[in-house]
């Protein structure tokens, strides 16, 4: 038997009326196990507890981040020494370019080039500089008893004892051991060094060859529609850091090549390459290095003839001079623009921060860093 309309309960037909059983677990939730509550309110994002969270997060993501750039910090500084000297090559390869060279051989002739010299400087030029080296040191002893001639220096002597202990120090033969520890250590700092300058050229070479995809990849970054002017902007920072190595390179070595030829003139022959290598070495650094690279030559020249040191103070005055306003001007006048205080303060800080090659890098970051506060900084506020 059926029911009939009048057995079926009133609503049971109707699908907008609630079910009379899900009404009872809604009032009875223990006859359902698998409600677990109503949804409460979501959690502002304006609560103390959630900035204290994540800013407590992120100092600490800070602070490991930190740590790791720290215990990195050396290889990020041959990273950073490469791209710069891969940055000073790239002025040669484009020369190539331009004549009709692809892109991949001329950066294999500035390769072969690069390699070939610095084998033809470790074959020829290194055992000539530790043979006058060894002269040096053989003839300091000398040297120092002829400083005893001079009234004040024997006043100082006689007061602190300098030139015995000087002398001494010298003679013992055993000074480069206690500078750096001991055999083993002069052992290490060598085996290091070799491994930085591999490191280094391997790093070089490799950023030199892929420099267009590396550009060209950062360059994407960028949003479309500033992609083109920053594009720019990086290239004119890349030819102005390449003018500047390239540039302090040539300056380098006309200081050496007229340190060689006045010594040998003045009568230091013995001790010309070695002491010439000395003053292009010391030219790279800013401000002071072709000052120093003066007074080590002046205090030798002193040492083996009044005159001839009187004579290093006239050329090096002299050639300072010229270098400052002919040479280095005219060099550098398509590489960098940097004020001199600014210069000076670059030099100052990245010395600093990252000793001697902290001040090679300064005013080349800080020429890079001027270009982009007058092309973006000052246009912008000059649009208002």
């Amino acid at each position: 038997m059926t029911d009939s309309p009048r057995d079926i309960p009133e609503g049971a037909l109707d699908p907008e009326v609630e079910d009379p059983a899900d009404a009872a677990h809604e009032a009875d939730p223990e006859g359902d196990d698998d409600y677990l509550g109503e949804l409460g309110e979501p959690l502002s994002r304006h609560s103390p507890f959630v900035w204290g969270f994540f800013g407590g997060l992120g100092f600490f993501l800070a602070w490991w981040l930190g740590g790791v750039v720290t215990s990195i910090g050396s290889t990020l500084l041959l990273v950073v020494v490469a791209l710069f000297l891969a940055a000073g090559l790239n002025p040669a390869v484009e020369f190539f370019e331009r004549h009709g060279l692809r892109r991949s051989y001329a950066v294999l002739t500035v390769i072969v080039a690069a390699l070939a010299a610095i084998a033809l400087f470790l074959v020829a030029i290194v055992p000539v500089i530790t043979d006058q080296v060894q002269s040096i040191t053989d003839n300091a002893p000398d040297w120092l008893d002829s400083l005893q001639k001079n009234d004040r220096v024997q006043k100082l002597d006689a007061e602190y004892d300098i030139i015995d202990k000087v002398k001494s120090y010298v003679e013992d033969g055993n000074y480069a051991s206690t500078l750096f520890g001991g055999v083993l250590g002069i052992g290490l700092k060598v085996l290091s060094a070799l491994a930085n300058a591999f490191i280094v050229i391997v790093l070089t070479l490799y950023f030199l060859a892929s420099l267009d995809k590396t550009k060209h990849a950062l360059y994407q970054l960028a949003p479309a529609s500033r992609r083109e002017r920053v594009t720019l902007l990086g290239d004119r920072v890349l030819r102005g850091v390449g003018g500047y190595v390239s540039g302090a390179f040539i300056v380098a070595t006309c200081a050496g090549l007229s340190s060689l030829v006045f010594l040998f003139i003045v009568g230091l022959g013995q001790y010309a390459v070695a002491l010439a290598f000395v003053v292009a070495l010391l030219d790279v650094i800013p401000m002071i290095g072709a000052t120093i690279g003066a007074v080590i030559v002046t205090a030798i020249g002193f040492a083996e003839d009044p005159k001839i040191g009187l004579a290093c103070i006239v050329f090096y005055v002299i050639y300072q001079q010229v270098e400052n306003y002919v040479i280095y001007p005219r060099v550098m006048s398509r590489s960098v623009d940097v004020p001199g205080a600014v210069t000076v303060i670059a030099a100052l800080v990245g010395a600093a921060l990252l000793g001697v090659v902290g001040a090679l890098l300064a005013i080349p970051t800080a020429a890079a860093i001027l270009m982009l506060v007058r092309e973006v900084v000052v246009r912008r506020q000059d649009a208002r």
